[in-house]
């Protein structure tokens, strides 16, 4: 396990390394964060010791999780590696590590997952589903489609919507969640076809 002497060292060069990938300035980050370009420089080249109260503005400006600051995967592996998170008996995988944005999961769903339709709940966002593998049953205000493999739905969360596993076997299926509403674009034929 490294010291915190190691792991406080190598905080500067990943900022560095961040801020350059985005393309910003010093200026422009001093801006986003309110942490004056002195701080900045400084803690950029180890002048400086990080502290929690300018990693945390650092990890919003720069969209990466606190503990990506301060124990970051070795550089060149991409490859995302988030727990997978078990919810009312459907495995969530999450697919993406930046906080706020597009979110990315691949669900999925046990046999008979959602049992019959229940309450339609509306939030804020927007929703894409593809269904990889078995059918996913989706109630969106009045209309109730059931997508199969390779089927498409996306749709504005605004609209009360609930979403089911009919079948008698597992479903997965990729999910992105956006912050921002769209209109409904539903691709999948009526249920009872």
């Amino acid at each position: 396990m490294p010291d915190l002497d190691d792991v406080l060292d190598a905080v500067g060069p990943r900022l560095r390394e961040l801020r350059r990938q985005r393309g910003a300035t010093l200026a422009q980050l001093s801006e986003d964060t309110g942490i004056s370009v002195s701080t900045l420089s400084r803690l950029e080249s180890g002048q400086r010791r990080p502290t929690l109260e300018l990693l945390l503005p650092l990890a919003r400006a720069h969209q990466v999780p606190l503990d990506e600051l301060v124990g970051a995967p070795e550089t060149g592996d991409p490859r995302v590696r988030l727990k997978p998170i078990t919810r009312h008996g459907a495995t969530f995988i999450p697919l993406t590590r930046r906080p706020g944005g597009l979110q990315a999961y691949k669900l999925v769903l046990p046999p008979r997952w959602g049992g019959e339709p229940g309450e339609q709940r509306s939030h804020e966002g927007w929703e894409w589903l593809y269904v990889l593998s078995g059918r996913l049953r989706l109630l969106l205000g009045d209309t109730d489609v059931v997508l199969t493999a390779g089927e498409v739905a996306e749709f504005d969360t605004h609209v009360p919507h609930w979403m089911g596993n009919p079948e008698d076997r597992p479903a997965e299926v990729l999910a992105l969640y956006g912050p921002q509403g769209e209109r409904i674009h539903v691709r999948a034929a009526p249920a009872g076809r």
